[in-house]
């Protein structure tokens, strides 16, 4: 065993940026209080935000939408709530654009309504780079400015593409490019004119999937971010974590970009507490970590080693905060993670012992 040591704590300072990102993607914390979601650690409510930094978090992710399309959730409204509760915090933030109105995943990536009309790429482009440097711009002036922005979220399938086109599974790396650097660019106008140190991230989902896409965009002059964001979920990956360590150690080799996983989850329950049916069932078992509350703390644990070793700079736990709620989903009644959650939905949503995941211990 190494000497023990704490790899990382909570920041004195929201802007002292740690040696190690250990975070939460707390999006749907707003909606859930509202629906009357509350939070324990030994049976008294804790507020989310303040207690994820109590535990250790220091980065905060959040989803932007558009015009979300279902609800009033993850607009930039909601997401401003969501800043002030983390910079309050003293927690860094990483803000996720999906320049999508509703999810932006591996499977879709369709393009925010108000600009479905448009059909020149020059105008879509700069409908990006409005957008975005907008966004920060409004941020800023409130004293809310993220550490991160993410420009896209898993964009597998390249990024805003119109409801009706058809891709046959290939990528216009010519249109994609175009649209990435705009993005880029927005950030980097950004920081010239704010005197900001706005960082940048490129996300893609599943490990398998980015060595070849990160190949692409180079050769397609995507050069000019910060940061390789990946989503590792084991049920939807090819990879176990030495396969994760390797490719994540080639692309660091490759790019000399930091490195971050951005999403991952493991259940501590096969069991559902509600209508909406769990993304993570029986299936999502893999070998030497049972469905188990000490299973979900023991997979994280070791995913941070895998990370570390590989020279990463962070890892982001999604929606561990998603309890059971009267909330309605585009999908069902409740929540569709409630048992990969970081609160024991069989005991009045108290706090399980993976939160030590903030503060390993090795």
């Amino acid at each position: 065993m190494l000497a023990m040591a704490s790899l990382i704590g909570c920041n004195s300072k929201p802007n002292l940026k740690p040696s190690f990102y250990l975070g939460a993607d707390l999006s749907y914390v707003n909606e859930l209080e509202d629906c009357g979601g509350i939070y324990r650690e030994k049976g008294e409510k804790v507020e989310p935000f303040g207690y994820f930094a109590k535990k250790g978090s220091n980065l905060i992710r959040l989803r932007l939408w558009h015009s979300p399309e279902f609800n009033t959730y993850s607009s930039l409204a909601d997401v401003e709530k969501s800043l002030k509760k983390a910079k309050n915090s003293n927690q860094s933030v990483l803000l996720n654009f999906h320049y999508s109105d509703n999810w932006a995943d591996p499977s879709k990536q369709i393009m925010p309504r108000a600009w479905q009309k448009i059909k020149n790429l020059n105008i879509l482009g700069d409908s990006v780079y409005i957008y975005t440097l907008s966004t920060l711009t409004y941020l800023n002036g409130r004293g809310l400015t993220p550490e991160i922005v993410q420009i896209g979220n898993e964009t597998n399938i390249a990024i805003i593409q119109h409801p009706d086109s058809a891709t046959n599974g290939s990528i216009n790396w010519k249109r994609n490019a175009f649209l990435f650097n705009r993005g880029l660019q927005a950030i980097a106008d950004f920081n010239k004119n704010n005197h900001q140190k706005v960082e940048t991230m490129l996300h893609v989902a599943q490990p398998e999937n980015a060595e070849w896409w990160f190949k692409d965009a180079n050769a397609n002059a995507v050069k000019n971010y910060d940061w390789i964001g990946l989503s590792y979920y084991p049920k939807w990956s090819k990879y176990d974590l030495s396969k994760l360590e390797s490719t994540l150690k080639n692309l660091k080799k490759s790019y000399g970009k930091k490195l971050m996983v951005v999403e991952t989850g493991y259940p501590y329950s096969t069991l559902e507490y509600d209508k909406a049916n769990n993304m993570l069932g029986k299936d999502a078992a893999i070998k030497n970590y049972p469905i188990s509350p000490d299973g979900q703390l023991s997979f994280m644990l070791d995913l941070i080693k895998t990370c570390k070793n590989a020279g990463a700079e962070g890892v982001v736990y999604w929606e561990p905060a998603w309890i059971s709620t009267a909330c309605k989903t585009q999908w069902g009644t409740g929540s569709h993670w409630e048992n990969a959650a970081f609160f024991d939905a069989s005991n009045s949503n108290e706090a399980l012992p993976v939160f030590k995941f903030f503060k390993p211990i090795f």
